[in-house]
């Protein structure tokens, strides 16, 4: 086999996801909060494709297309919502956006 072994991806796929979860719970900008959670997608995503590859299926690979259908509509709806509240003048402050009031 050519390249890395398996384990190397899987220790990648953990330190992106600790990264990103490392960024979601330390920082309080909701654009960074957002790239936080697309980093831990994206860790799970390697993890999947690493396992799919091992196991020689490609139902991991699947799964991972289907997780990034949804990471970009979450991103689309995310985005939305910064620019909304952007546009109204308040405060890009996650702990100040606990409540929606309308």
């Amino acid at each position: 086999m050519l390249g890395p072994g398996t384990s190397w991806y899987l220790a990648l796929a953990g330190f992106l996801f600790g990264t990103g979860a490392l960024g979601v719970l330390i920082r309080r900008n909701p654009l960074i909060v957002l790239l936080s959670l697309e980093i831990m997608l994206n860790g799970g995503n390697l993890a999947l494709v690493a396992l799919s590859r091992h196991w020689r299926n490609g139902a991991g690979q699947i799964f991972a297309l289907s997780v990034m259908a949804v990471a970009a509509s979450e991103v689309c709806v995310g985005l939305g919502l910064v620019v909304a509240i952007h546009r109204r003048r308040l405060a890009l402050d996650v702990d100040r956006l606990s409540e929606l009031r309308g």
